[in-house]
């Protein structure tokens, strides 16, 4: 377990540093650059994992203060507000900040939680918006939204970002939070495991199989890994991928996968022309 938690640990440093150098030399107008997440800029993807890394450095040093941030900052919220609009609260705060600010305070914040992390005991549970996590656990969230934020400040400056094999563990969270994703809409998860397999392009155009659930299970998804990650962080709708279910519950699950945290997610609209 401890090599697991090593490899995420030093997988997430070098998303985050990715990301780093996309923003690094961005000028105002750029970090001012609307993202597809309605209403967010470059200056607000930033801010928002800067701040929920900040979040997370609090839930691995002090579980208790975390627990109470988290009831403060519920009962602040007007009546019909949930933990969206506290999550959104910091992302506009910051970014509100000025850009080298705002970047000098993201690399200190991810450097400090990877250290956190790494000091911890692996067996600890780290308590969160969603279920408690081990280390590998969280290290994978983190390294899980650092990815799927940087995607929207890619698409924002014009960039395309080629995919690496550290999609394998945005993946493995992809299927690991098949439950939750049905939990957060109030439905009952299917009782029988499903089969996914996702072709990851390597080089000289050869694919390698990531494979998860039993080979004999009826409920199976199967496609491009890059298009799975995308899905469950909900930076692309199903009929823009490649994917394809096969049995009706497989079928409800990529229209509702949710990798992240919190309440459900409203994904991305359809383009012209989907796969689907």
């Amino acid at each position: 377990m401890a090599g697991a938690a090593d490899q995420v640990l030093a997988d997430l440093r070098a998303e985050g540093e990715e990301l780093d150098a996309l923003v690094a030399d961005a000028s105002a107008a750029q970090w001012s650059a609307p993202t597809p997440a309605s209403g967010w800029t470059v200056a607000h993807q930033i801010a928002h994992l800067a701040w929920t890394d900040r979040r997370a450095l609090l839930a691995a040093r002090d579980e208790a203060a975390f627990r109470q941030e988290v009831e403060e900052a519920l009962a602040a919220l007007p009546d019909g507000g949930s933990l969206t609009d506290f999550v959104d609260e910091g992302a506009a705060q910051g970014a509100a900040e000025a850009p080298h600010a705002l970047l000098a305070r993201w690399r200190v914040g991810r450097l400090e939680l990877a250290r956190a992390l790494a000091e911890l005991p692996r067996p600890h549970r780290i308590p969160w918006y969603g279920p408690p996590m081990g280390v590998a656990g969280m290290a994978t969230a983190r390294l899980m939204e650092t990815w799927a934020h940087g995607e929207d400040v890619a698409a924002a400056l014009g960039v395309r970002r080629e995919p690496t094999v550290r999609l394998r563990h945005v993946a493995w969270l992809g299927v690991r939070t098949r439950d939750f994703a049905y939990a957060v809409r109030g439905l009952e998860p299917p009782g029988e495991p499903f089969r996914v397999e996702l072709g990851f392009p390597g080089p000289g155009g050869d694919e390698t199989a990531w494979a998860y659930g039993p080979e004999d299970a009826a409920q199976r998804v199967t496609g491009p890994a890059p298009d799975f990650c995308l899905l469950v962080t909900q930076r692309v709708h199903r009929g823009d991928t490649a994917l394809r279910a096969e049995g009706a519950d497989a079928e409800r699950w990529l229209d509702i996968a949710q990798a992240f945290a919190g309440p459900p997610g409203a994904g991305r609209r359809p383009t012209t022309g989907g796969a689907r």
